[in-house]
């Protein structure tokens, strides 16, 4: 099942048919079974014509998110690793991402607040004072408040490659700034956790010519969702649930970096296709 939330609403997608979910998203998704609840959630009085509802889940969605925090793990799989201590090797932070990519707690770090999170169709911002910037498409999982996961959706956590390469101390300026994140198009909600099997997908397009591409499985990761997200609930409170970034194994080559106007389609299979264009803070 897919959960989109829009400007006309919440639109349960299941079976080929769409149903209208007249909740408050916060009290909507944060449940225990949340499969469970959509099922019940589904009757003949609130199915909505499917050119109308299909309309609204691509021009009218909002992103899947309300009172969540959105939080990031990083160095989850070896490419990630890889690229981290390439461009922290003149710094001397190198070692850093190798021993956290090795340890037994992991590297989780605070990534946005909703009003910073951009929707699918919307734009991501690149800084102005970074020379390297890059998306990182992320498997995303939603868990409620007693760290359950209960569904996914697709992330991309934008990164100034150059600013944390200077110095590892300056991650929270290179990842969390306005338009840092998007989340989208819906929250996939399964009635049993995503295979390992699924694929993450990221194309790069500029001026209508592809000039990056490249696909992973989540097989690859290093460390079990379950585990992040124990992690993060250790000694955390999250009275709506959170979303949690999982990294990423698509890097892109190091002379490669975005610009302005560039559309980014990061897709993960079963979930659908995230799309933004890459823009900059206005002023």
């Amino acid at each position: 099942m897919k959960l989109y939330k829009t400007r006309q609403g919440n639109i349960l997608f299941t079976d080929k048919k769409f149903y209208q979910i007249d909740r408050a998203w916060d009290d909507l998704i944060n449940r225990e079974n949340l499969y469970a609840f959509l099922r019940t959630a589904i009757t003949p009085g609130n199915e909505l014509p499917i050119s109308q509802a299909a309309v609204w889940c691509e021009k009218e969605v909002l992103a899947p998110i309300g009172a969540q925090e959105v939080w990031a793990a990083g160095v989850t799989y070896l490419r990630s690793r890889d690229a981290r201590m390439e461009e922290s090797k003149e710094s001397g932070g190198a070692d850093f991402y190798d021993k956290v990519y090795a340890a037994e707690r992991p590297e989780l770090f605070f990534k946005s607040l909703a009003h910073r999170v951009a929707a699918h169709g919307e734009p991501v911002y690149i800084r102005k004072d970074s020379a390297w910037n890059v998306p990182e498409p992320e498997l995303t999982l939603f868990s409620n408040s007693k760290g359950t996961i209960q569904a996914y959706t697709i992330g991309n956590d934008m990164s100034s490659r150059s600013i944390e390469g200077e110095n590892p101390l300056y991650l929270p300026q290179a990842k969390v700034y306005e338009r840092s994140a998007a989340l989208g198009p819906c929250l996939f909600v399964p009635e049993h956790p995503i295979p390992l099997t699924t694929g993450i997908h990221m194309s790069i397009l500029r001026d209508g010519r592809e000039v990056y591409k490249g696909q992973v499985a989540i097989s690859q990761i290093k460390r079990s969702l379950t585990e992040l997200v124990s992690w993060l609930y250790q000694e955390t409170d999250f009275m709506y649930g959170s979303f949690l970034m999982t990294g990423t194994c698509l890097v892109p080559p190091n002379e490669f970096t975005l610009q302005e106007n560039d559309i980014v389609d990061i897709s993960i299979d079963g979930i659908g296709t995230l799309t933004n264009y890459v823009g900059y803070k206005a002023g």
